[in-house]
């Protein structure tokens, strides 16, 4: 009943955006800065798919900024028209089957994820003491939550190519917790093709193809050996010790060193072929990677960046672009040296932060790591501000609109009404990061005591 009422919940979520594309009419969606960025856009994607048809390069000019790849899938289909529906209803349709894809690889993490949770339970002899329920529907839930995200379905009408960037990422953590590295090395590589800050996920991929999943600490096997009243542990006791404690797997992290090599010269292969005669590509990692660090497009969207470089002295500029750039770089070690054991949770946290710091964020950023939320569901039960959390997202997504329109098209407001929306929206993820971290960090101190006791 269980799985029959998940994919009713599936199949409905999948019904209403095709309902929405094929009959809701142009909504103006592709338009809002919340949800299209400089790149994402399918106007912008549509822009240099003519410019490379007429010969001339896609990344001349300030129009285009994405991958030549996309040029070549989505460039097509934004050509053709369909009467009595909104111009780019063919991708908005590629990007629903897209979304499904991402929604049922994260349900499949969440199966591996639960898989390894019990064997860690297991070894620590906790499983009657925590429950069976630990993570029973993390991946149900997960990919539900995705699904039904309203700026997952925003993301999909309004036809940007979030979605796809989605679907990467989500294929890159998949393919590393089922230790799949020829798959996690190619969602990593076209990840960061796409977007260049994926990139910083490289650690929690490469503990996720070590370790898997989930696993303990040799810290709890020590206080579970200790806490049994047997100071001096025979010989067999220590080897079976020694067999509960995973080691790591250096062999899977060659596989998939090799893996990303291969697929990085692939990628580079096609985009120079894409880009003969009209380009290379030398202008191709300027017109992206370049413009994603410099933050030369300064119109507004629901992050902070933009109006921080407006007002900014452009003597100092290029001083707080290596701050701002590098501000993710300092997270990542610390995370990865608490988080360690914790690596998907770790990918999860990464996730945020990088939709939280970047050049260019969207809600589809938003949607992608509260769909890997999800997967934690149990662990995070306890976690606080909740209620505080969720409506001051309702929040944001009901107030960015209505400031964006008195400031643009009404003229009664000013930059710093819909600035003021964007700061709101970075403080409720700081929030959301920080309690996730915290609640899990007393999920595991929890465990140490159920261990030692």
């Amino acid at each position: 009943m269980a799985i029959r009422h998940y994919w009713s919940m599936a199949a409905a979520a999948v019904g209403f955006r095709l309902v929405l594309v094929l009959f809701g009419g142009d909504l103006h969606l592709a338009s809002r800065p919340e949800v299209s960025t400089p790149l994402t856009s399918i106007r912008r994607l549509a822009e240099g798919y003519w410019l490379k048809q007429a010969s001339i390069s896609p990344y001349s000019g300030s129009m285009y900024h994405g991958s030549p790849l996309l040029l070549s899938v989505l460039g097509p289909l934004t050509n053709k028209r369909s009467f009595g529906h909104h111009a780019h209803i063919y991708c908005s349709l590629i990007f629903v089957a897209v979304d499904f894809i991402a929604a049922m690889l994260i349900r499949a993490t969440g199966c591996r994820l639960q898989i390894a949770r019990n064997r860690s339970l297991k070894s620590l002899e906790l499983t009657e003491a925590v429950g069976n329920s630990v993570n029973r529907s993390a991946g149900d839930i997960a990919s539900l939550i995705y699904l039904w995200n309203p700026w997952a379905i925003v993301t999909c009408l309004g036809s940007c190519t979030s979605p796809i960037e989605n679907l990467m990422v989500v294929i890159m953590i998949y393919g590393a917790c089922s230790r799949l590295a020829p798959l996690a090395a190619f969602g990593y590589v076209m990840a960061t093709h796409l977007s260049l800050y994926p990139a910083i996920l490289i650690l929690p991929i490469i503990l996720l193809l070590g370790y898997g999943p989930d696993t303990p600490t040799t810290k709890l096997f020590r206080l579970k050996s200790s806490s049994s009243g047997k100071t001096d542990i025979s010989n067999k006791d220590k080897s079976s010790s020694s067999r509960d404690v995973q080691q790591f797997s250096w062999k899977q992290v060659f596989y998939f060193i090799l893996w990303m090599l291969f697929w990085t010269c692939y990628v580079l292969l096609l985009s120079s072929i894409i880009l003969n005669k009209v380009g290379g590509l030398q202008e191709m990692f300027e017109k992206t990677y370049g413009f994603i660090l410099t933050v030369k497009d300064l119109s507004p969207n629901i992050g902070v960046l933009w109006y921080f470089f407006a007002e900014v002295f452009d003597f100092f500029r290029s001083f707080f672009l290596i701050v701002f750039n590098t501000n993710i770089v300092f997270m990542v070690l610390p995370l990865a040296i608490r988080l360690k054991h914790r690596p998907c949770f770790l990918a999860f946290i990464y996730t945020a932060i990088v939709a939280m710091l970047k050049s260019y964020p969207s809600v589809g950023d938003s949607a992608l790591y509260l769909g890997l939320l999800g997967l934690f569901a149990n662990e995070l039960a306890e976690m606080q501000f909740t209620f505080f959390l969720f409506f001051g997202y309702i929040g944001v997504s009901l107030l960015s609109p209505v400031m964006h329109n008195l400031w643009i098209w009404r003229g009664t407001g000013n930059a710093n009404f819909y600035f003021a929306t964007g700061l709101a929206y970075t403080c409720l993820q700081t929030v959301l990061v920080v309690e996730s971290v915290s609640s899990m960090i007393k999920h595991d101190r929890k465990l140490r005591l159920l261990v030692t006791a």
